[in-house]
């Protein structure tokens, strides 16, 4: 492919992204607060959490004491993994990069990374759901799931919409006007990073139930993480090596955090194109051998 080929989307995409007008944001009172006042106690992060937390560690507390073989995730690797992922996300919504969001692009993105590709495979692989139920009380399990289990195979069974959501959430949230919107309304930055989580929680469920499944849909979740990968390393690149300030909604708040904006702006997209692919590529490390096995199970080969 010639050279003109490869740079006419990078191109079109750059149009794109210095053509949406970016809205006029609020600007903080003053520089951003030292790290150990960086907090952001919002009851819409803090309740969901808190509840998360708990049922979990209830029900985790119930296996235990019931000696119920089989804990979701392993005995330790389950819990580890869980509280890595709350960790995560108490990074990204509650110390200190909701706070620090605000002032520079570079950690609004490893927020929204953080919620797009860390947590979410952090906590999935600690099957939260499964040890939360055993929290309920039995009769409540027994309605919720007729509901639940429907819910979560269409969930699992549509993974290319999944990674459509996925790395539309990405894109649409980094349009100027888009986070411009955001700066300027607590409410759409509250349903931003809701819709972010969701769409990471989709994506990698519907990733890490072929990972567990062993049925053949190990190709299609290498498919889906490869594109997503790319897709997000390409905005990356882009937010990179532009040549002008995409962002004029961070230039004053960069300055407040004693930042250069276009530099900060180059940072956020180092930040989304590498560091960010490593969850990506692991999984589909995870997914190529399973392929692997899958095959040379088939063909009467030795197991890898």
């Amino acid at each position: 492919m010639s050279r003109p080929a490869l740079t006419f989307p990078a191109a079109v995409a750059l149009a794109c992204l210095m053509a949406a007008p970016a809205a006029g944001a609020s600007m903080p009172d003053g520089p951003p607060p030292p790290l150990g006042h960086a907090w952001t106690l919002s009851p819409w992060s803090l309740v969901p959490m808190a509840v998360v937390a708990l049922l979990y560690v209830a029900g985790l507390r119930r296996m235990h004491r019931a000696s119920v073989d089989g804990i979701p995730g392993g005995r330790w690797r389950g819990p580890l993994a869980f509280s890595a992922g709350m960790a995560a996300l108490g990074g990204a919504l509650v110390w200190p990069l909701d706070t620090y969001a605000g002032y520079a692009l570079s950690a609004h993105v490893a927020q929204h990374m953080t919620l797009l590709a860390c947590a979410p495979p952090l906590l999935l692989v600690a099957r939260p759901a499964r040890v939360a139920a055993h929290a309920l009380p039995p009769s409540i399990r027994a309605r919720l799931a007729p509901v639940c289990a429907p819910a979560a195979g269409l969930a699992h069974a549509h993974l290319g919409v999944a990674t459509l959501v996925h790395v539309a959430t990405m894109w649409v949230w980094h349009l100027p006007a888009a986070t411009a919107a955001t700066l300027a309304s607590e409410p759409l930055h509250r349903a931003m990073l809701a819709s972010v989580v969701l769409a990471g929680v989709w994506f990698w469920s519907a990733v890490l139930h072929r990972l567990r499944a062993r049925d053949g849909g190990a190709a299609g979740g290498c498919v889906a993480l490869v594109t997503a990968m790319m897709l997000m390393g390409f905005l990356g690149a882009l937010l990179t090596f532009s040549p002008r300030l995409l962002y004029p909604a961070y230039t004053d708040r960069a300055l407040l955090a004693g930042l250069d904006a276009v530099r900060d702006q180059q940072l956020a997209g180092l930040l989304m194109w590498v560091p960010s692919g490593l969850p990506y590529l692991l999984v589909c490390m995870g997914l190529v051998v399973t392929l692997l096995r899958d095959v040379r199970g088939a063909t009467g080969g030795p197991a890898a």
